[in-house]
């Protein structure tokens, strides 16, 4: 289901919490909001149409991917990016990570640790800001 895109930042602000099994239907609600959005949006936070969970999905080689529950426990090569979002208007400077490597579990709740690089790295840099209540 193509669910609406929150824009308040007071709601964009709220700190999300871990998900679990329970919450899978947030995974495919945001699948379809990203496809939707595809034109013009790289990658989505749960918080971003309404749900206080720690899930994002990306884009990453025209491929959707999934992370529950990530958590960044690697990163090097600091660098300063302007930002677009779609719950937000214009662009906003944030910093960024070249590298990092992220612990998280997939689609179905297995744990994984994988590293991304360049742009890859800055979406997901940018969606788990969004889990933590951080905007740009």
């Amino acid at each position: 289901m193509i669910k609406n895109i929150i824009k308040k930042e007071e709601l964009l602000k709220i700190k999300s919490i871990d998900a679990d099994i329970y919450d899978k239907h947030i995974i495919e609600e945001l699948i379809d909001t990203l496809r939707f959005n595809s034109s013009h949006c790289v990658g989505m936070a749960a918080n971003m149409i309404g749900y206080q969970k720690n899930i994002i999905v990306f884009y990453d080689n025209n491929k959707i991917n999934i992370m529950v529950n990530p958590k960044i426990i690697f990163k090097s090569g600091e660098y300063k990016a302007m930002e677009g979002c779609l719950s937000l208007e214009g662009l906003r400077p944030a910093i960024r990570y070249k590298n990092i490597k992220v612990s998280y579990l997939d689609e179905n709740f297995n744990k994984k640790t994988k590293q991304f690089k360049d742009f890859t790295a800055q979406i997901i840099e940018h969606e788990i800001d969004h889990l933590f209540g951080i905007i740009i």
